[in-house]
């Protein structure tokens, strides 16, 4: 892309086809790197020149518009149940732990509601996390059923006080109706034992599962309904550009990327400084 970005001035088809080529490698996918491709040039037309600063500013502007839905003044409501939902191996528990973490620093009493009771691991791991974070946790014997596990977690919380329940899920393949139709029951039960609470359902996702996030999130969003997203491992050769897709073609904002194994690798997603990482600045030369 910084190849691309700081080569001759100009912008014909050859230039246009080998943006999108780019932008697709960069996992925007195909649909959504042409209508970018086609708004650059649009934009560039309207300068009425193709130097390099144009070109980036225009393909800048034309990504950030998409992810402008992040809503990055968004603030968690108080009291809040947050569900984590995702495939296996996208890194919901972690998610969890990072999540509980940087709710109590702000001053919240944070509850973690271990359903994920079909993995061992799972049970034990967030078990660290909690007592990394300092925060509650519960969780119940290997095998007990999510929603009862759920139900009991937020009764609870809710009794002693808790503002910020985090629900850590079992993984599960998106094309599994009776693993989905789980899912469906844990959110009726969490709705039954925190009536009138906003409960916001998060997909997380893996940025180095690229195009496949986007089918993952279509039937996530279609059997549960989610209200946001959050993208994991960030700190290793993600590309991320699959976040510019989820925002334009499903409307999900993303609200925190992962980017490190430590309890403060857990950031606010922030549009503009997606956009420059994304995009890189090209050294012209004069």
């Amino acid at each position: 892309m910084e190849a691309l970005l700081k080569g001759p001035a100009r912008l014909i088809p050859g230039d246009l086809a080998e943006l999108e080529e780019r932008l697709v490698a960069a996992d925007l996918g195909t649909e959504t790197a042409r209508a970018i491709c086609k708004e650059v040039a649009e934009g560039v037309h309207r300068e009425g020149k193709a130097d390099a600063e144009i070109l980036t500013g225009q393909l800048r502007n034309a990504v950030l518009r998409r992810l402008s839905k992040a809503d990055p003044a968004w603030k968690t409501a108080s009291p809040v149940v947050i569900l984590l939902v995702g495939v296996n191996g996208a890194g919901k528990t972690t998610t969890a732990g990072k999540l509980a973490a940087r709710f109590s620093m702000e001053g919240r009493k944070v509850l973690l509601a271990a359903a994920d009771t079909f993995r061992a691991a799972a049970e034990e791991q967030l078990t660290e996390w909690a007592a990394r974070a300092k925060v509650e946790l519960v969780r119940a014997a290997h095998g007990a059923a999510p929603s009862t596990v759920v139900f009991d977690a937020l009764k609870s919380g809710l009794a002693h006080g808790a503002d910020c329940l985090v629900v850590d899920t079992a993984g599960r393949l998106h094309n599994r109706q009776n693993l989905m139709e789980e899912l469906h029951k844990i959110a009726r039960v969490a709705e039954k034992a925190a009536p009138g609470i906003p409960q916001e359902k998060w997909l997380v996702l893996d940025a180095n599962t690229g195009q496949n996030g986007l089918s993952q999130a279509r039937e996530f969003n279609k059997g549960m309904g989610l209200t946001g997203l959050v993208l994991t491992k960030l700190d290793g050769t993600a590309k991320g550009g699959i976040v510019v897709a989820l925002c334009e073609q499903l409307g999900l904002p993303v609200r925190f990327l992962g980017v490190g194994e430590g309890l403060e690798d857990l950031v606010p997603f922030d549009p503009p400084m997606f956009v420059e990482a994304l995009i890189p600045n090209p050294v012209v030369n004069v």
